[in-house]
């Protein structure tokens, strides 16, 4: 499978030294597991009905409002670079493909403000993934958000694997199962965040754009 290329990965440097969080930065950073995570129910009756009706994959539908609230979210665009943070300008989607056959591939997706584009592009690369086998361990960059989707898990809290000798400090975001009480529809989402990086005060930013775009039902 070819290697997708972002269409927007630039990026400028942040001043640490005139940063608010800067004695944070140099605190957590310094740990061994620097990540922080919630998990949240969100109401997704509106967004479940407006994909349905117009036909849209429910899991493209609600990756893209998750990727827009992210790029809203100023501390989900940062990155460390060495002993540098970065300030993307874009961030876009890695997330793991479910195939018919149990497994799944990654895949890596470009953030478009044009949603109608945005489904376009994703629809080409997930037939391409699941067409595939193997987990195809493409390139993608570190203005990425890595995503996955649990549609058989009602969870109340989720861990990742990770290689700690591996530089990372990309934002995590796990979707569950849809669930329905009293005629509402919802799904446990979990969020990872690197904590020299984030707080729970930008955490807390990223839940409310995405609680409000998936309200919007539009």
């Amino acid at each position: 499978m070819e290697t997708q290329k972002h269409s927007n990965n630039s990026a400028s440097e942040l001043d640490l030294e005139n940063w608010a969080r800067k004695d944070h930065f140099n605190f957590f950073s310094k740990f061994e597991e620097p990540f922080f995570g919630v998990t949240i129910r969100v109401d997704c009756t509106a967004a479940y009905r407006v994909s349905k009706a117009s036909g849209k994959s429910f899991f493209l539908y609600y990756l893209y409002q998750a990727l827009k609230a992210a790029n809203e979210t100023e501390a989900f665009r940062y990155r460390i670079s060495g002993d540098k943070v970065l300030v993307y300008d874009q961030v876009h989607a890695s997330p793991t493909i479910n195939r018919p056959d149990g497994t799944f591939g990654f895949a890596y997706i470009d953030f478009n403000e044009d949603e109608e584009a945005f489904h376009r592009a994703a629809q080409h690369t997930i037939a391409a993934v699941k067409a595939g086998s193997g987990l195809v361990p493409a390139v993608s960059g570190e203005n990425v958000i890595h995503c996955s989707a649990l549609p058989w898990l009602d969870f109340t809290g989720i861990s990742h694997a990770r290689s700690f000798s591996f530089p990372d400090s990309c934002p995590k975001i796990s979707f569950g199962k849809v669930t329905e009480h009293a005629g509402r529809k919802s799904m446990p989402v979990s969020i990872h965040v690197h904590h020299a990086l984030a707080d729970g005060y930008d955490v807390g930013r990223f839940v409310t754009h995405f609680e409000e775009l998936m309200a919007l039902g539009l």
